[in-house]
């Protein structure tokens, strides 16, 4: 377990055994997660300017506060996956987003158990839930089969008279704003009514990857909108968990499940998918502590144990963090993988300095169709601002029809990824030096990505995706599904 650094390894180890057994006077810690979805770092404490967060600045101020936290995969199920195991998704066969639904099932490996089986093994009450409660379990989307049994409620408020809790606090985070107009006025308003005014179009500095288009800078307004309700959302937790009288004595962490929903973010390996704050708050952490290490995001399952008091398994690939052993990481790692009905195929290493991008399918676009994203009206903007010729060179990157199969960036000077320098030749030790280091974690790690997805899995999680929009979609969006599932049938034929 950590807690402060300051603490003999031996006192925390009895502390530790003295947690795990004395359940009659339990004083184990409760620990809460709060993960909204789709949300890049843009908190104050992280550096954001246009808007202010005092609940999670707060929570960074009392604790410690990771500013080089990465998800090991940019899209939710295959992050879910992850973290809930502390095990990377592409070991466990989860990278396929919303894989596993269909008659092909996926099952954890034999010596993998779920974060939640061992806190309640342990004697905690574990809970999943939305906010504000309503009863019904929270977002899980785990790809791979799995016992609702391991959520005791959807409540933490169920928990026994002393005895301690986990509770998963699923948000929409970044969805808040929709996708197009009727989504950016809901959020603009529930903002005016929370704050007293939504976030001034003035406000808003676009990365330098995205054009000045009305619709992309109305949306990134809305965005910071639903970061500033999620902000006060954990304003309301921290009270909740005050009015309970359990505050003092639980370890809140607070990160999001992958970046934000955009055109670089969710689904791509560019730190707009992958970079994701993670702050840590509770009992015996070092208060005002800025971490500037690599971490994964997998880790907190593993640090959640450990403030538990419970041995991590010698299986898991997350580590504690918050250890007073622990060796600081010198690169993190992600994978991106079929996502909905898009096929795809990439993975990526990062260090301090470089990030080296691998594609594998290197014959087909950035943009290659998808209906989840072409729906959104950024995208809209995007295709338009192009074909109309209206994208400079950096926001029309996304829309070369092939990629390189390698990309390597120095993130130091390029920190927002433009300039491949994978055949500078400057840089080619880095490059060789960073292959080998990908190739080394997918062959460590059993990659299950290394081989195709089967025409079966696919078929059939296709089945149970197209089942859906039958009952839920316009039939314009069921036809647009079909249309791309055909797409990649016919690039996937022509060996692409």
């Amino acid at each position: 377990m950590k807690f402060a650094h300051s603490l003999p390894l031996a006192f925390l180890t009895v502390l530790a055994t003295c947690w795990l057994h004395d359940t009659s006077a339990d004083d184990r810690p409760n620990i809460v997660w709060i993960i909204p979805d789709d949300m890049s770092a843009h908190f104050s404490c992280y550096g954001e300017t246009a808007i202010e967060t005092p609940n999670v600045d707060a929570l960074a101020k009392g604790g410690v506060q990771f500013n080089h936290a990465y998800v090991t995969a940019p899209v939710c199920s295959t992050c879910r996956s992850a973290f809930i195991t502390g095990m990377y998704q592409t070991t466990i066969g989860a990278h396929h987003h919303r894989s596993g639904r269909g008659t092909e099932k996926i099952y954890l490996p034999a010596n993998v158990t779920m974060l939640p089986k061992l806190l309640q093994d342990a004697g905690y009450h574990t809970s999943i839930t939305g906010w504000p409660t309503n009863g019904r379990l929270g977002k899980t989307d785990y790809n791979f089969e799995w016992d609702a049994t391991i959520y005791d409620s959807a409540d933490w408020s169920d928990h026994a008279p002393g005895q301690p809790f986990f509770a998963q606090i699923q948000t929409q985070g970044g969805k808040l704003r929709g996708k197009d107009a009727k989504g950016w006025d809901k959020v603009a308003t529930a903002a005016k009514k929370r704050f007293g005014k939504s976030t001034p179009i003035e406000s808003v500095v676009l990365p330098p990857y995205y054009p000045n288009h009305p619709d992309i800078v109305r949306d990134w307004a809305a965005y910071l909108d639903s970061v500033r309700m999620t902000d006060a959302m954990v304003g309301d937790v921290v009270a909740m968990l005050e009015s309970q009288g359990v505050r003092e004595n639980t370890l809140i962490l607070f990160m999001t499940d992958h970046g934000i929903s955009h055109g670089r973010g969710k689904q791509f390996l560019y730190d707009e998918g992958l970079h994701v704050p993670l702050v840590l708050n509770g009992p015996g952490i070092e208060q005002g502590t800025v971490r500037d290490d690599l971490v994964e995001h997998i880790d907190i399952a593993a640090l959640s144990l450990a403030a538990a008091g419970i041995d991590i398994p010698d299986s898991m690939q997350a580590q504690d963090i918050l250890a007073a052993d622990y060796e600081r990481r010198d690169a993190v790692f992600a994978a991106r993988d079929r996502c909905d009905e898009t096929v795809d195929h990439i993975r990526s290493v990062r260090t301090d300095h470089f990030k080296y991008i691998r594609n594998f399918l290197p014959n087909r676009p950035y943009l290659q169709p998808c209906a989840y994203k072409d729906a959104k009206a950024i995208l809209i903007a995007l295709r338009e601002s192009n074909a109309a010729g209206r994208l400079n060179d950096d926001q029309s990157l996304l829309f070369q029809e092939t990629r390189p199969e390698e990309e390597l960036y120095d993130l130091e000077s390029d920190p927002h990824e433009l300039h491949n320098l994978a055949d500078d030749s400057e840089h080619h030790a880095t490059l060789i030096a960073l292959r080998g280091k990908l190739n080394d974690w997918m062959e460590r790690t059993n990659d299950q990505g290394r081989m195709p997805e089967s025409e079966a899995q696919y078929e059939s999680d296709m089945k149970v995706y197209l089942d859906t929009l039958r009952r839920r979609a316009t039939p314009e969006h069921l036809q647009t599904v079909e249309r791309n599932i055909q797409w990649m049938r016919d690039r996937t034929a022509e060996g692409k």
